[in-house]
């Protein structure tokens, strides 16, 4: 399975970043950024600041990546589809929720928090922002397999369910669980093409071999940091 990388964009405790800007892309330790709507979206966007913590960090992943492949300002129905894995989800948020469940027999519980106890609601955001109509699906990770979200890309592509699609991680700590088995904190996508760009570069072919390995064209990448370095050294500046 293979398929072109054209946009690639990240949020993690080191920084955000898209590919094409000359950030360079690193896990870092302590906290992730604040994530403003103005660091994300120039035009006003309100429910941004509604959104949990987990879904906000997805949502700028997906839409750094977007913009990274050029993909931001087209707002027809496109299909692109929207895959995700994570490790502890929105299990935060949940556990606020059921918190305020407690007090009063559930009379203060709050509905905008209901809204976000699901780790897809992020996917639904970034479908109605950036109109995609393609498949879309959280999966839940068992932190053995840190390239695994890709894969999900890759086949979604191979089996014809959409020509296009993005394709990631997003983690948050929850401090009361043992934080994510190693795992860190942050978002990372990659917008990957049946076909490159008309007339546009792209970062390389990511592919699956019938073994497991994957491979940014013919060099092996075990793990995230590995294959964003090799994707990036593919940009025209970095020959």
């Amino acid at each position: 399975m293979k398929a072109f990388v054209t946009g690639l964009g990240w949020v993690t405790s080191a920084g955000m970043g898209r590919g094409r800007s000359g950030d360079r892309f690193a896990f870092g330790k302590g906290e992730l950024p604040i994530l403003s709507r103005q660091r994300i979206f120039a035009d006003p966007y309100p429910r941004f600041g509604r959104l949990d913590d987990f879904s906000r960090l997805g949502l700028a992943g997906i839409a750094l990546a977007l913009a990274d492949g050029g993909f931001d300002h087209c707002h027809d129905k496109r299909n692109i589809g929207l895959f995700a894995a994570t490790i502890l989800g929105s299990m935060a948020t949940d556990i606020t929720y059921f918190d305020s469940l407690l007090p009063e027999r559930g009379g203060l519980a709050s509905p905008n928090l209901f809204a976000y106890t699901l780790s897809s609601t992020f996917l639904g955001e970034a479908a109605i922002r950036f109109g995609l109509s393609g498949p879309g699906f959280v999966a839940n990770l068992t932190g053995k397999g840190e390239l695994d979200p890709f894969v999900l890309g890759l086949e979604g592509i191979a089996f014809n369910d959409c020509e296009s699609a993005v394709c990631g991680f997003c983690n948050t700590s929850v401090p009361s669980v043992d934080p994510s088995n190693g795992q860190p904190e942050g978002a990372l996508f990659l917008v990957l093409e049946r076909s490159g760009l008309a007339g546009g570069h792209s970062y390389g072919i990511l592919c699956r071999q019938p073994d497991g390995q994957i491979f940014v064209d013919d060099v092996p990448v075990p793990d995230c940091q590995k294959m964003v370095e090799v994707l990036q050294s593919n940009l025209p500046e970095h020959k």
